[in-house]
């Protein structure tokens, strides 16, 4: 199982039987991380994903703002 927005989205859509719905992937928006130490830009993620994870065996998250984003891709 990929965690993403299509499969939020399906998720939603299956289990609440719903016509519309919208799920938006805002993990790189500057205004997400932008100054945050990396610890408590982990506990921003996990806590949002808290009741997926209970799913999940095992989860690796990497969070990067913008700027480090950037650097990683021209590697």
């Amino acid at each position: 199982m990929e965690l993403s927005a299509k499969y939020l989205r399906e998720e939603l859509q299956r289990d609440l039987a719903a016509e519309y719905v919208a799920v938006e992937d805002n993990t790189t928006l500057n205004h997400c991380f932008g100054g945050k130490p990396l610890l408590q830009r982990h506990r921003l993620v996990n806590a949002c994903l808290a009741e997926a994870l209970l799913r999940i065996h095992a989860f690796e998250q990497k969070t990067l703002i913008p700027e480090q984003w950037a650097r990683e891709r021209q590697k």
